[in-house]
């Protein structure tokens, strides 16, 4: 169960205890694996260890899948049995097995692939597994650790060109041209990828960049400021770049001395916040002279920052003890406990309210902000990633299983489901007014949703799977 922390002792539902469950490995692989080892030890905490010592890491997906037959989907070396113990092994229901390797530094890790296929980028290691002593992974499989503490090592090797996805055939709109929806009409996108470090750029129309911003680091989180800047933090990289659109060059960098990850902007109050974990810090940057402004100190490692929308609190996520803080930035930067949550995946505020998902659980969990008080804990879509807000209603993107579910925020109830149908696995929703763009990193394309009707306008292809998608207006080139 999932223990609850209240400043005022509120009594939390079974969602908020802590719980320390079997990360059982599923019968078919277990038996699979014992065809060619039988004394194979499968571990509690989900770790699989063979006859020889050889430990095996295993990856859930979002779903199993039906009872069908299991058999090896693919092996990196490509053709091996499992009784070669090959570094990696995909059955046919995604569950993959990941062998810890030793690499030539002598460091405890798993394979690093250039392009890591989707099965590897979508699972995850069992969250109460006790990491081998000593282990690292590839930058380009993090998304696999969720609340686990394992650091990441450089993997330079993502490059774009060597990328072919499949661009899936769309049919059934009569949208012809993104010039028919006003709020993307003469607009450029600025798109990240698992596929690249870089930072592509694409017309409005095009399913092809029309160029690339080159990244020397994998971007954390990057942010258009003003319609003439853009803001990127990346891994092991100690500063925010500041990217000028007008000539596509890095004019500025500001530095925090330790890496800074997600950026948070209020346009009004022409502020920047940006979070680093490893510094318990979240920096504030003045957007008209582009300098830092100040340092908060906070409680924890922070994640998931996230502003209200008067500009007046903060919320992040301390992923290391599981903690939900709020900041109220005009009460002196008065830190304020909410509670201890599961594998928060994004918090959001409106009207007073705090919306936590948990990515992990599948649940959704509603707080009255004044007296920390529960309001609702419900069941939600499967392995829900992102949330946003629009005309009392919050829409909640879930990837397992490709669907925005919409709750009444009036009276916090699900309205509706609907099912996005690509095939892929959904990572964030992108609000331009009243309409959403939906990324995919699984399926090459993007979804435009229309917010005020609640239907899919239509699927996009384009040649880079995208994390995330920021659009602005043409930008004039200065050359």
């Amino acid at each position: 169960m999932f223990k609850k922390i209240f400043r005022t002792l509120v009594i939390f539902s079974i969602l908020f205890m802590p719980v320390c469950f079997a990360a059982k490995i599923p019968d078919n692989v277990q038996t699979f694996v014992k065809k060619d080892f039988p004394d194979t030890n499968f571990r509690f905490d989900g770790v699989i260890i063979l006859p020889d010592n050889t430990v095996y890491l295993p990856l859930f997906p979002a779903n199993l899948g039906d009872d069908t037959e299991l058999q090896i989907e693919k092996t990196y070396p490509e053709g091996k049995t499992l009784s070669a113990k090959p570094n990696v092994v995909i059955f046919n229901n995604d569950f993959v097995l990941l062998k810890v390797i030793t690499d030539k530094n002598g460091k405890k890790t798993v394979f690093t692939m250039v392009n890591p296929p989707i099965e590897m980028r979508t699972g995850l290691l069992p969250q109460e597994m006790l990491v081998p002593k000593g282990l690292v992974i590839p930058e380009n499989l993090k998304s696999i650790v969720g609340n686990l503490h394992i650091p990441t090592v450089d993997d330079p090797g993502i490059r774009i060109e060597n990328v072919k996805p499949i661009v899936e055939k769309l049919s059934g709109s009569t949208l012809n041209t993104l010039s028919q929806i006003p709020q993307l009409k003469n607009k450029n996108f600025y798109v990240s990828s698992p596929y690249s470090k870089n930072i592509h750029v694409l017309n409005s129309d095009a399913k092809t960049p029309e160029y690339s911003l080159k990244q020397n680091n994998v971007p954390i989180s990057m942010k258009i400021y003003n319609n003439e800047f853009l803001l990127v933090t990346s891994y092991d990289k100690p500063s925010v770049d500041v990217i000028s659109l007008a000539d596509d060059e890095i004019i500025k960098q500001i530095y925090t001395k330790t890496q800074p990850d997600e950026i948070i902007i209020d346009k009004d109050k022409k502020t920047a916040y940006i979070s680093s974990s490893v510094d318990s810090s979240i920096f504030t940057v003045n957007l008209e002279t582009m300098t830092l402004a100040k340092q908060i100190k906070i409680t924890g490692m922070c994640e998931k920052l996230t502003l209200s929308d008067d500009g007046t609190k903060l919320f992040y996520y301390d992923k290391k003890n599981s903690d939900v803080w709020a900041i109220e930035l005009d009460n002196n930067y008065l830190l304020k406990e909410i509670g201890k949550f599961p594998n928060v995946s994004k918090i959001l505020y409106s009207n007073g309210k705090i919306y936590l998902i948990s990515r992990t659980k599948n649940r959704l969990a509603v707080i009255d902000y004044e007296n920390v008080k529960l309001l609702e804990e419900i069941e939600i879509c499967e392995k829900p990633v992102d949330m946003t807000a629009y005309n009392d209603k919050i829409y909640i993107l879930g990837a397992g299983d490709n669907s925005i579910q919409i709750l009444n925020a009036k009276d916090d109830t699900v309205t509706d489901s609907i099912y996005l149908n690509t095939g892929g696995f959904s990572t964030r929703i992108n609000q331009i007014g009243n309409i959403a763009l939906i990324t995919d990193t699984k399926a090459s394309l993007y979804t435009i949703f229309d917010l005020d009707t609640n239907k899919v306008i239509k699927s996009i292809p384009i040649d880079i799977p995208a994390n995330s998608i920021l659009v602005t207006d043409k930008v004039k080139k200065l050359r």
